[in-house]
């Protein structure tokens, strides 16, 4: 099985970059998982206060043991809205 998430982010005016930046450790970390084959963060070429999100897991225990560890910055407080979804693909 595969974990894929996927969506996008809306920040708050003039926030992108800050958000941008906070998760740079969030991305680097995860990386280094081994049951991470991809995480990105990055911005919408037309909307300057979205973010697109794209996660790839080999399976859910590692994403949910990620995400209980990971770094701690609150860039969540310069979210306005998300639209983010997981998706389970059997191989």
């Amino acid at each position: 099985m595969v974990i894929i998430v996927a969506g996008k982010l809306r920040l708050k005016p003039g926030k992108r970059g800050e958000f941008i930046e906070k998760s740079l450790e969030a991305i680097s970390l995860a990386r280094t998982v081994d049951a991470c084959e991809d995480f990105s963060v990055s911005i919408d070429p037309i909307d300057e206060n979205r973010v697109n999100i794209f996660e790839k897991w080999v399976a859910r225990d590692p994403l949910v043991e990620f995400r209980s560890s990971g770094p701690d910055n609150d860039s969540f407080s310069l979210v306005e809205s998300f639209d983010v979804h997981e998706y389970e693909i059997n191989t």
